[in-house]
């Protein structure tokens, strides 16, 4: 019975956090903006921490916002997190972008906006090559730290790459706890609040 018992602990996953790295939240946290979340580490230095929710679209689309891109297709726009909520921010594999901060292998953040603005509008695909968000999330110095210790972050162990793909963003905490095995695929199918179910 005790066995039993401690599937439900919840405890880390003992991985350190840095740059590239995917944070999963523990299942039963209620916070609206990070509950469910996973979230790509796009920096983890002295200074604090700073990262991008991956899992949380917004119900406006980047055609709303930039009337360059407004007769094309819907392109998804993400609550990257609760600071600067009216500066974009974009994930991209575009090696070529000049000013692009490295983020894990083959993603990177920001660089020359116009010119991924002519990738777009020159017809290129950019499903799984280009993401956008509005807002960032941040920690200070050892406040990610504390709460991996505190076991509210998990960290997972897949590549970076396969987070680019916006079309099973409403799955993506659900799968990525389910690929860490173990009890972490028992807890991809706990309801957030238990008394729910």
């Amino acid at each position: 019975m005790d066995a039993n018992i401690n599937i439900f602990k919840i405890e880390t996953n003992n991985a350190l956090p840095s740059r590239g790295k995917i944070l999963i939240s523990e299942p039963f946290l209620r916070d609206k903006m990070f509950g469910r979340s996973v979230i790509l580490l796009i920096d983890h230095t002295m200074e604090g921490s700073m990262g991008l929710i991956l899992n949380k679209p917004l119900p406006i689309s980047l055609n709303d916002v930039l009337s360059e891109f407004k007769h094309l297709d819907r392109i998804p726009l993400f609550k990257g997190g609760p600071l600067n909520v009216d500066t974009l921010f974009y994930l991209h594999t575009l090696s070529n972008i000049e000013g692009s901060l490295p983020v894990g292998k083959g993603i990177y953040m920001n660089g020359n906006f116009d010119a991924i603005k002519d990738y777009i509008l020159q017809g290129n695909d950019f499903e799984g090559k280009i993401r956008f968000f509005l807002g960032y999330s941040g920690w200070e110095y050892e406040q990610l730290i504390e709460e991996i210790k505190e076991n509210t972050w998990l960290i997972a162990k897949d590549k970076t790459s396969s987070y680019m793909n916006v079309k099973d963003s409403d799955n993506l905490w659900k799968t990525s706890l389910e690929k860490l095995g173990g009890k972490y695929e028992i807890w991809s199918r706990f309801p957030q609040i238990p008394t729910m179910n």
